[in-house]
C-alpha cells in the first residue's frame, strides 16, 4: 500500500468518527444468541448447560441458544461465559480452543464489538447413546449378582 493510498484511508477514518449519526446497542441478548449458535456449530459440543443454576443441567437444543450463556457487554468490548456439555472422546482443551476462536471471531464479525474473552466452562460429558445402555446393562448386572 501507498502513503497515499494510506493517508486516504486515515482521513476516511477521521471523517467517519466526526459524523454523528446516533448511536448503535446490540442487546446481551443478541450476543448470547451469537454466542451460543457459534459454541454449537464445533465439533465434539453435544450442546449447551444451564451454569451455574442447576450444575450440570438438562442439555438444551437450538430454541434456547442463549442458556448456558452469560454475557456482559460494555461500549466497545465484550466478555462471555460459555458453558457447555463436550461429546465423549474429544480432547476437552481442543474442542474449548475452538469453542474461543469460533465464538470470538462471530462475536467480532457480526457486532464489531471487540471480544476481551471468551471463558468455556465444561460441565459435563455426553456419552453416546450405545455406550449409556451398556453401562446400564453392566451396573445391572452387578446389581442382581449381589
Amino acid at each position: 500500500m501507498s502513503d497515499e493510498e494510506i493517508k486516504d484511508i486515515k482521513a476516511e477514518e477521521v471523517e467517519a468518527e466526526e459524523i454523528d449519526e446516533g448511536s448503535i446497542k446490540i442487546a446481551d441478548e443478541v450476543v448470547g444468541i451469537i454466542t451460543g449458535l457459534a459454541a454449537t456449530e464445533v465439533e465434539g459440543v453435544a450442546g449447551m448447560s444451564g451454569g451455574l443454576a442447576g450444575g450440570i443441567a438438562d442439555m438444551l437444543g437450538r430454541k434456547s441458544l442463549s442458556k448456558g450463556v452469560k454475557v456482559e457487554v460494555s461500549d466497545e468490548t465484550a466478555s462471555v461465559d460459555v458453558y457447555v456439555i463436550i461429546e465423549y472422546g474429544n480432547s476437552i482443551p481442543d474442542v474449548a480452543w475452538k469453542i474461543q476462536d469460533n465464538v470470538k471471531q462471530a462475536i467480532e464479525g457480526m457486532t464489531g464489538l471487540n471480544v476481551k474473552a471468551v471463558n468455556v466452562h465444561v460441565q459435563g460429558v455426553n456419552f453416546p447413546e450405545d455406550e449409556k445402555e451398556e453401562t446400564e446393562n453392566k451396573v445391572e448386572e452387578v446389581e442382581t449378582e449381589e
